[in-house]
């Protein structure tokens, strides 16, 4: 191996660094692309510049603000060149299926949603997916032919090799491998992940983490589950289990929960156990818990506001050791103020003052489209990769 060889080996490896940040997050100033990539400021520099001249990527017109406030002329953008060919993302929630179809550049092109029982279908579930995939293409006016890859997001962790759900949380997905199943039913390059790391994918690149460079995604729906952004990039951990927050223990001895384990924080937080709580009082109103926060039914809200006491509580290690810049809080109870509330006060009790004092706790952008757009994030990702 010559030392011109590995140097030419380690400046594609760059380019392609570049391409997968911008594939990712749309159009950024070079100061953008060095925060995103960790690469110096004259190797960007140097490096769009190649980019530009190969026809691979192009300055745009559309000009942004200094960040932090700053004064001057605004930076230039540069995005990818407009490639040909479409991508499709696939959200497969516990009770739903939502299907996104976008262009090269990400704009959504068609989307759908059918509610679904994922976790009891398996391979059944992976089926209707890669038919809704077809009739958003069709329904996009697109052909099927280009289509390029497809990412989706699974409500349950992936294990690392074999690519497998955890059949211990979705017993009739046991020995699916949902990555390639829903490729050889597509016809494409199916590339997946779990739903909280996509979400956190989605909101780094389109939503509240929108270039924050250490960030923790927690989706709080009918399970729980966190996203790590370490320095820019999706941690996953040495089994692709980290962000579990749902199985962590939060009341011992508490109620029995679906991994096997008793008092886990998804048995007290989920919606489907603070609807239980209400549902005397408010029947199938209930279903609305953020609505009817909204409009002022305290006994919601002091539930909603114990809830994110609950989810911050056990953040706070997470936090005191990750020290990140921001916590966004997704799924349907993100928007919820009340809950907002309760996790930040639940991180003041709990976590090292001196990392909660610099700690920013927001509601993610996106609500319940995160994933799926994580999901056309991971497509288009892989496709810049390739």
């Amino acid at each position: 191996m010559t030392t011109t060889g590995a140097l030419a080996r380690l400046r594609a490896g760059n380019a392609q660094a570049i391409t997968v940040v911008l594939a990712r997050e749309g159009a950024l100033s070079r100061a953008d692309l060095v925060r995103g990539t960790g690469l110096s400021r004259a190797t960007v520099s140097s490096l769009v510049a190649e980019l530009i001249e190969a026809g691979r990527v192009v300055e745009t017109s559309e000009r942004v603000r200094p960040h932090r406030g700053g004064s001057g002329r605004p930076p230039v953008l540069v995005r990818l060149s407009a490639p040909t060919g479409i991508v499709a993302g696939v959200d497969l929630g516990h009770r739903h299926v939502r299907v996104v179809v976008a262009d090269r550049a990400g704009e959504v092109l068609a989307e759908e949603r059918r509610v679904l029982d994922v976790d009891g279908l398996g391979v059944a579930a992976l089926e209707q997916a890669a038919a809704m995939v077809h009739e958003a293409v069709d329904r996009a006016g697109e052909d099927v032919a280009r289509l390029q890859a497809v990412g989706a997001c699974l409500p349950a962790p992936l294990a690392r090799g074999t690519r497998e759900l955890d059949a211990a949380l979705m017993p009739a997905w046991a020995g699916v491998d949902p990555e390639q199943d829903l490729a050889r039913l597509v016809g494409v390059a199916v590339h997946v992940d779990n739903d909280a790391n996509l979400g956190a994918l989605a909101e780094l690149g389109r939503g509240s983490a929108r270039l924050v460079a250490d960030v923790v995604y927690v989706k709080l729906a009918s399970g729980v589950g966190a996203g790590l952004v370490l320095g820019g990039r999706l941690h996953r951990g040495a089994g692709g289990r980290a962000g579990e927050l749902g199985h962590v223990t939060s009341v011992p001895d508490g109620l029995a929960c679906r991994c096997g384990r008793r008092g886990c924080l998804e048995t007290e937080v989920s919606t489907d156990r603070l609807q239980d709580l209400l549902r005397p009082v408010h029947g199938a109103a209930v279903e609305d818990l953020v609505g009817l926060a909204e409009q002022g039914h305290q006994d919601v809200r002091r539930v909603l506001h114990r809830a994110g006491q609950q989810v911050g509580r056990v953040l706070a290690d997470v936090v005191t050791a990750l020290d990140p810049s921001v916590v966004v809080v997704g799924g349907p109870l993100g928007r919820a103020a009340d809950v907002l509330d309760g996790v930040r006060v639940g991180l003041r009790d709990h976590a090292d003052p001196d990392v909660v004092g610099g700690l920013e706790v927001r509601s993610g952008a996106l609500g319940e489209r995160a994933e799926v757009l994580g999901a056309v994030s991971l497509a288009l990702a892989r496709v810049a990769q390739a």
